[in-house]
């Protein structure tokens, strides 16, 4: 069975995100996406509730998982049966950046390999730091995010 983790904070899921995971479904008989947990991050959404809305957003399709993780990706991986990890990249800076984190990867566990998908044109630009930023400060995110993010979001409001 391919399964792939699809590793991140996801503070929060954006529609990006969705995409990915998405397109990246054909390819593995499981993804499981793996939210991250930074006890040194103040997030947008805490760790429970960042499980909650991507259960919500993939509520129909029984192929995907998600599930909370902290520690070293490929450690993760080995200890769900994982052999892929799952990663976006937007741009150049990105690929740079997951570039030296698959070699390190690869170090660690030669058996986890990394899997890279472009981000879809009109959705690069989103990134969680940027729908976090455009929130806090009372702009419009619903192109950013899926609806049941936005739902959660929106019982927040004050």
């Amino acid at each position: 069975m391919k399964i792939a983790v699809f590793p991140g904070s996801f503070d929060p899921f954006t529609l990006a995100h969705q995409d990915l995971v998405e397109r990246a479904l054909p390819l593995f008989d499981k993804i499981i996406i793996a939210v991250g947990y930074n006890a040194n991050k103040k997030g947008m959404l805490d760790h429970d509730e960042r499980v909650k809305c991507i259960q919500e957003v993939f509520r129909d399709v029984n192929v995907i998982e998600v599930m909370k993780y902290n520690g070293l990706t490929v450690d993760f991986c080995q200890k769900v049966g994982a052999k892929f990890i799952l990663r976006g990249l937007r741009n150049t800076g990105d690929f740079e950046f997951e570039n030296a984190i698959a070699q390190n990867n690869l170090l660690l566990n030669p058996v986890v390999e990394s899997y890279f998908l472009m981000s879809r044109s009109g959705k690069a630009h989103i990134s969680s730091t940027i729908v976090r930023d455009v929130w806090f400060n009372g702009g419009d995110i619903r192109a950013m995010v899926p609806t049941e993010v936005l739902a959660l979001l929106n019982e927040r409001k004050p």
